[in-house]
Formats: C-alpha cells, sequence, structure tokens
C-alpha cells in the first residue's frame, strides 16, 4: 500500500477552514482507493510572523524538501505588512524548493456561473503553465536618486535560457499527455519586449520541433486577455512567463466563476510541489462558516493527480462537478446555501455516490 507524507500549512484567517474541509475529502478518498499519508502540520503565515517575528527560517525551508507533497490554506494577516508573508513565505518556497511551474487550471463546472454570456464548461476549459521562479519576482533592481525630482525605478525580468526552455517543455508535455486537443498558445509581448519575449519566442519555436504532435500558437499577452473574454474555447493550454501568468490567471478564475473554486499547483517535476487555492485568507469571513472550500478541495484533487492517484483525482473532480451541479446555489462566500464543513460533507458524500 503507498503513503505518503503531506505538509500542511493551514495558515491564516479562513486558511484553516478550508484546509480542514479539503482533509476530509482526501481520507474519504484515500479510503476508497486504499493508499495511506501521513500530515504533518506547520504553523507558517502572518500569525506566526506576529507572535514570533519569524516567517520561514532557513532550516524550516530545508524540512519541507522531505515530504511527497506540500498543502497550502492562505497565508495573510492584515496586521502584517504587504509583502512580508509573500516574499518571506511563498515566495522563499517557490524558489527554495524550485517550484519552477504554476500550473492552473481554468475550468467552469456545471451549475458555475460565469460573467461570459453564453459561455457553457465546454467553451472554458483550459490550462495556464505559468514560469513561476524568473521574470520580475526574482526582485531585482534599484532606485536612483530617490525621494527626489529625479527619482528613478529600475525594475528588472530576469529570464534564462534555462527557465525558459524547462518551462515550455513542461507545457508540450503537458499538452500532449494531459490534453485531448493537444493545443498550446505562447503568451509573450514580442512587439515591445525585444529581449525577454524574444527569448520565450525562440526557445518556444525550437522545443516545438520536438513536438510534432502537439498544435502551437502565439498571443500577445493583452490579445490574449481579450480572447479570453471573447472566445476562451479558443485555449487548451497557454504557456507564458511569470508576470503575464500572474496576470491571466487571475482573468482565469473570474472567469471559471471566482476564487471560490480555482486552485493551483507550484510544481517542481522533480522535487516537492505545494497546492493551495488561489484565493487569499479572507480575514473578514474568519471563523464564521460562510467561506467556500472548493477551490481547497480542487487543490487536493491537483495534489493526488501530480502524485500519481489519478483515480483518486478524478473522482475527487467528479464529485465537485456533482455538488456544483445539483446543491450549491452559488460560491459566494455566504451565499452557498450551506456551511462551509456542509460543503466539506457534500463532496464526501458525492464520492461515495459517484464511486
Amino acid at each position: 500500500m503507498k503513503s505518503y507524507t503531506i505538509a500542511v500549512i493551514a495558515g491564516d484567517g479562513t486558511g484553516p477552514e478550508v484546509v480542514a474541509e479539503g482533509l476530509k475529502v482526501l481520507a474519504a478518498v484515500s479510503e476508497l482507493n486504499g493508499f495511506k499519508y501521513v500530515l504533518t502540520h506547520l504553523n507558517y503565515g502572518g500569525k506566526r510572523y506576529l507572535e514570533t517575528g519569524n516567517v520561514l527560517t532557513g532550516d524550516e525551508l530545508a524540512g519541507l524538501n522531505k515530504f511527497d507533497a506540500i498543502y497550502l490554506g492562505a497565508v495573510g494577516d492584515p496586521n502584517v505588512a504587504p509583502g512580508i508573508i509573500e516574499r518571506g513565505l511563498l515566495l522563499k518556497i517557490r524558489f527554495g524548493l524550485d517550484q519552477y511551474v504554476n500550473l492552473r487550471p481554468v475550468k467552469l463546472y456545471p451549475g458555475v456561473d460565469t460573467p461570459l454570456k453564453n459561455k457553457k464548461p465546454e467553451d472554458i476549459d483550459f490550462v495556464v503553465v505559468r514560469e513561476n521562479t524568473e521574470g520580475f519576482y526574482v526582485g531585482e533592481g534599484e532606485f536612483i536618486k530617490k525621494d527626489t525630482p529625479e527619482e528613478t525605478a529600475i525594475q528588472i525580468s530576469r529570464n534564462t535560457r534555462k527557465g525558459v526552455e524547462r518551462c515550455i517543455r513542461f507545457a508540450f508535455e503537458y499538452a500532449r499527455n494531459k490534453r485531448q486537443r493537444k493545443q498550446l498558445t505562447l503568451c509573450a509581448k514580442t512587439n515591445v519586449l525585444n529581449y525577454a519575449s524574444n527569448l520565450w519566442e525562440r526557445t518556444f519555436n525550437e522545443v516545438a520541433k520536438k513536438y510534432p504532435d502537439v498544435k502551437t500558437n502565439y498571443a500577445h499577452v493583452d490579445a490574449a486577455c481579450m480572447w479570453m473574454v471573447k472566445n476562451p474555447e479558443w485555449f487548451d493550454v497557454i504557456v507564458t512567463d511569470n508576470m503575464f501568468g500572474d496576470i491571466i490567471t487571475d482573468l482565469g478564475a473570474m472567469i471559471q466563476g471566482g476564487m471560490g473554486i480555482a486552485a493551483g499547483g507550484n510544481i517542481n517535476p522533480e522535487g516537492v510541489s505545494m497546492f493551495e487555492p488561489i484565493g487569499g485568507s479572507a480575514p473578514k469571513y474568519t471563523g464564521q462558516g460562510v467561506i467556500n472550500p472548493l477551490a481547497a478541495v480542487c487543490a487536493v484533487q491537483m495534489l493526488l493527480a501530480e502524485l500519481g492517484e489519478d483515480a483518486a483525482a478524478n473522482q475527487i473532480e467528479k464529485a465537485v462537478m456533482f455538488v456544483t451541479a445539483n446543491k450549491l446555489k452559488s460560491l459566494a462566500a455566504g451565499q452557498m446555501g450551506y456551511s462551509t464543513s456542509q460543503v466539506g460533507d457534500l463532496v464526501v458524500e458525492a464520492l461515495k455516490i459517484k464511486n
């Protein structure tokens, strides 16, 4: 019987509430599929920072390498200045564990409202592969003559051939092995960004030669945003850099019905990956039992898929689709018709019904 070690960072605000429901679903699906797991709960996040002044030490980061996967709820506290937790925990884990792909499915489930007129689940089903450890997020740059009328801010987007190529290759493999349409779109800005986007375009075209079965095309990032709204059915897999990926995945979350259903993975195919709901800690809803846990449940689904438990992952997705189609009034907090824990129970019941 297979067994996995999973680090759980429930985090702040409503993070622990949604993680509890994700773990409830994990327990149910593990029984159905006969695998075991061991959880290690870690108290990293804004609350810990306020209490101790620590975000994530070097030893704690190194300790994460011993796990098979990381399950993250949400971190962030309104009493912590912006950027401290993001840089000190989230980016530190992504960079430190070399989680060089951010994987974001954009899929409209049945029964979920989308702001796009006349679009149905079959029209919104694509995946964004975002480079996750380079670009502007490296944090390189400087101020010149700061706090003077002549002040200049320089922010560097660093893109290496190695980093770009491994992300693009991951996207081609994903399109070939995980998607029926086998179509990959490069999203960049080659008409303006003469260096970074040029590197992405040249690398994309060279790697494409080794994947003749994958159909390729290109879209400027501004055009991609336009077509994601007008004709999302055009897309199958999109590969893009860190900055553009950050932007278009939030747009993707909105067209698939909102943050309440959006999950993502920070992937190191050769190492430890981390999975999370895309929405933040939503502190104003803490303790009320009204937050939607489905994104956290979908993060568990992605985690299991990465571990190779494909049957369990598919069962969770089908159960979530059953719940959205037949049970929930809305995905919005306080408007679901059920409490947070009741929604988790509904997914567990659907697992038993559908399997």
